[in-house]
């Protein structure tokens, strides 16, 4: 078995442990070095987090290269395994999704997340056929050596009436499992009792996004959730952080807000240049 796939079993595995996976979100090379760091098992990406690195809105806005070329950097940068967001996988066919997967692996990630979102508000969520033949193509491509995470954004976006929602999410999220997918995606869901009917109802690993409001990881543990993923919160957290700073130094001419940081030689001998 070669490394990729190696990576991949070994992240795949990890859904199923019975011991909830919690996958930070990564956005530069740094951040990921701080979480493995930390004893994370895996590391995820996070595609907002990284466009707005870059100068750009969420939604598909930045080019597959530019996000992969950041990916590369965050898998060369860690030895845990990465999984990498991309987004709607850069296209709308089938054949681009598999490419994407392909240049994934290219850049060192063993899974990806695949989300239904079309950005066009007249049409939402990619029609449900087309959309498990993009799951399944991103499965026959890579022949096992991609964990496929299969998003549906029925609650982020929140369609259907809140007393269709739920049927709504169940029947695409359970095409994504049957079409191949690993695991399974739902953002926007907040209500632990919602989480844990999802749960029965799949029989798959699911992945809840959480922040602020959400259950706890123990309580999510409890309930049967295989994965938990923090998206863009962490690095927009640090953006509030650099807010506070620029205030306190503009307005009141002090530091505090600077306390905490990790030291300088602290954070060159992390990205290994060995220096003090």
């Amino acid at each position: 078995m070669n490394e990729q796939k190696a990576k991949a079993e070994s992240l795949r595995g990890m859904h199923r442990s019975g011991r909830i996976l919690l996958l930070p979100n990564a956005w530069d090379a740094a951040s990921a070095r701080v979480f493995e760091q930390a004893e994370f098992g895996a590391i995820a990406t996070t595609s907002a987090g990284i466009a707005f690195s870059l100068g750009y809105p969420d939604g598909q806005r930045i080019s597959r290269d530019e996000m992969l070329a950041v990916v590369r950097r965050i898998a060369s940068a860690v030895k845990v395994p990465v999984t990498a967001d991309v987004e709607a996988g850069y296209g709308d066919r089938p054949e681009d999704a598999a490419l994407t997967a392909r240049e994934v692996a290219d850049a060192g990630a063993v899974g990806m997340n695949l989300e239904d979102a079309t950005g066009d508000p007249a049409s939402p969520l990619f029609d449900l056929a087309l959309q498990v033949e993009r799951v399944k193509a991103v499965q026959e491509a890579m022949h096992g050596g991609m964990v496929l995470n299969a998003r549906t954004d029925v609650y982020l976006l929140q369609l259907e009436t809140p007393e269709k929602r739920y049927d709504a999410a169940l029947r695409r999220l359970a095409a994504y499992r049957d079409a191949g997918a690993d695991c399974v995606f739902v953002p926007g869901l907040q209500d632990r009792e919602t989480m844990g009917r999802l749960v029965k109802d799949l029989r798959c690993p699911v992945n809840i996004l959480v922040g602020p409001g959400s259950p706890a990881i123990p309580e999510l543990q409890k309930i049967g959730v295989a994965r938990v993923t923090v998206g863009s919160s962490a690095m927009r957290a640090t953006l509030g952080l650099v807010r506070r700073m620029a205030e306190e130094l503009k307005n009141s001419g002090t530091y505090e807000a600077f306390a905490g940081a990790i030291s300088y030689a602290d954070v060159n001998r992390m990205m290994g240049t060995g220096e003090a």
